[in-house]
């Protein structure tokens, strides 16, 4: 029997994949159901590239909702009490490399990372390499580019 990993979400995650899926299933779904809809009544769907893109798209759009589905079912949140002295699942870091640029990251599941958001799962190098650590601490992540030395400057 496999045994699946907990999925643990903090409350912006959480509240971030309900709005997706509101919005998948009442926005999205609904106007390709309809553009199918469209595209079999103007004729010949038989050689019509739009109307597979759409079909395709569809097909996109109800595996995304059952992932959602299947996400938040299993999902348990973090018990974030407040700022630690570690760096731990939920929390926002501050940190500066050596070439003395600033980022700001929240330490999160892979199911809610988004590094454009600044959300980065505790299973990449970065993530991994943070996890435990204390302010103060510098971190060398082994990253595709090459390693990167990271200074802890605070978490929250």
């Amino acid at each position: 029997m496999v045994r699946e990993r907990p999925i643990v979400l903090t409350p912006e995650g959480k509240a971030a994949l309900e709005q997706e899926l509101e919005q998948l299933r009442h926005v999205k779904l609904p106007a390709l159901l309809e553009r199918l809809q469209q595209l079999s009544n103007e004729g010949d769907i038989s050689d019509n590239s739009e109307y597979e893109d759409t079909k395709e798209e569809l097909v996109l759009t109800e595996a995304r909702i059952r992932e959602i589905e299947h996400i938040l079912r299993r999902a348990q949140m973090v018990a974030h009490t407040g700022p630690g002295d570690e760096v731990r699942l939920g929390s926002r870091v501050t940190v500066i490399d050596d070439e003395g640029v600033t980022e700001h990251w929240v330490i999160v599941s892979p199911e809610e990372a988004n590094a454009a958001q600044g959300r980065i799962s505790i299973e990449s190098p970065v993530g991994a390499a943070l996890l435990g650590k204390r302010a103060g601490t510098t971190v060398v992540v082994k990253a595709p580019g090459g390693e990167i030395r990271l200074t802890i400057q605070r978490i929250e």
